[in-house]
């Protein structure tokens, strides 16, 4: 699933070809909206908000979207050929007279009153790429659930919105605290989520995810998709496991760490270095 650096991007671009012109041609391949036409129409603003995306129309519609596990917006000129999937993948199309934005595989297509866009991402906690960013709501929201452990606590958009499983396994690794630990276990709390808007702001510009502050193949994270993999700090294996929290019991979230790197809480037969 995409990270909030991603869709950031993925908005920035969105925006830079769509807002301020109106839409020549608008083609919805969803039932609901299979017949709606918003050509004519100017884009007022497109924006991302964690992992959802918002495009702010004239007359005060907002599309939201939502990529999901792979989802994708492409932009090509009028007359380049569309490339991001097979033309069945492809669930909207809005364009320009300058660009073509073309939406595959989205799962999320929906319109929305602009006044009641609350109504889709009301329920997220602050943004980890946004303007109001704010560290202490999310440290009280983190927080309400104390007895958590913290992996799944990070990819609850409730709580910070944007963190993926990319993020989540690479700010436990540098932060030496294994996923299943407590969130009431952790010593310094802030600097975790600290740490986590910190590699979220420094990756947002460009499709490169670095961790490491190396973008070559292989080796931009730490731990994230390393399994067996020696530790880079180390040399220990890298470890993979699904992490399953008690009120889901039969859905689990892959995740990565060192066992001898990390402190913590771990699953049996992999033994956290203390």
């Amino acid at each position: 699933m995409p990270e909030g650096d991603t869709v950031w991007l993925a908005a920035t671009r969105m925006r830079e070809a769509l807002a301020g012109r109106p839409l020549t041609q608008t083609d919805f391949r969803v039932p609901l909206y299979a017949t709606t036409d918003l050509s004519g129409r100017t884009v007022h603003e497109v924006l991302s908000r964690g992992k959802h995306m918002l495009t702010r129309i004239e007359g005060g519609v907002t599309l939201h979207t939502h990529f999901k596990m792979d989802g994708t917006w492409r932009l090509h000129r009028p007359g380049q050929r569309w490339s991001g999937g097979a033309s069945h993948q492809i669930r909207l199309v809005l364009a320009n007279s300058d660009w073509v934005a073309v939406g595959y595989r989205m799962p999320v297509v929906e319109l929305v009153p602009t006044d009641s866009e609350h109504t889709v991402v009301g329920h997220l906690g602050p943004d980890l790429l946004g303007d109001d960013w704010d560290l202490d709501e999310a440290l009280r929201r983190l927080r309400v659930r104390p007895e958590r452990e913290i992996g799944p606590a990070l990819l609850d958009q409730r709580n910070l919105a944007g963190i993926g499983n990319l993020y989540k396994a690479e700010s436990l690794f540098l932060r030496g605290i294994t996923p299943w630990t407590a969130v009431a276990d952790i010593d310094d709390l802030p600097a975790l989520v600290t740490l986590a808007h910190r590699l979220l702001m420094a990756n947002r510009n460009h499709p490169e995810q670095s961790t490491t502050g190396d973008t070559r193949s292989g080796r931009a994270h730490w731990v994230f998709e390393r399994e067996g993999n020696p530790c880079r700090r180390c040399g220990h294996h890298i470890a993979r496991a699904d992490q399953v929290e008690p009120e889901q019991p039969t859905y689990g979230r892959i995740t990565y760490w060192c066992p001898h790197c990390q402190r913590g809480s771990a699953p049996s037969g992999e033994r956290p270095h203390r």
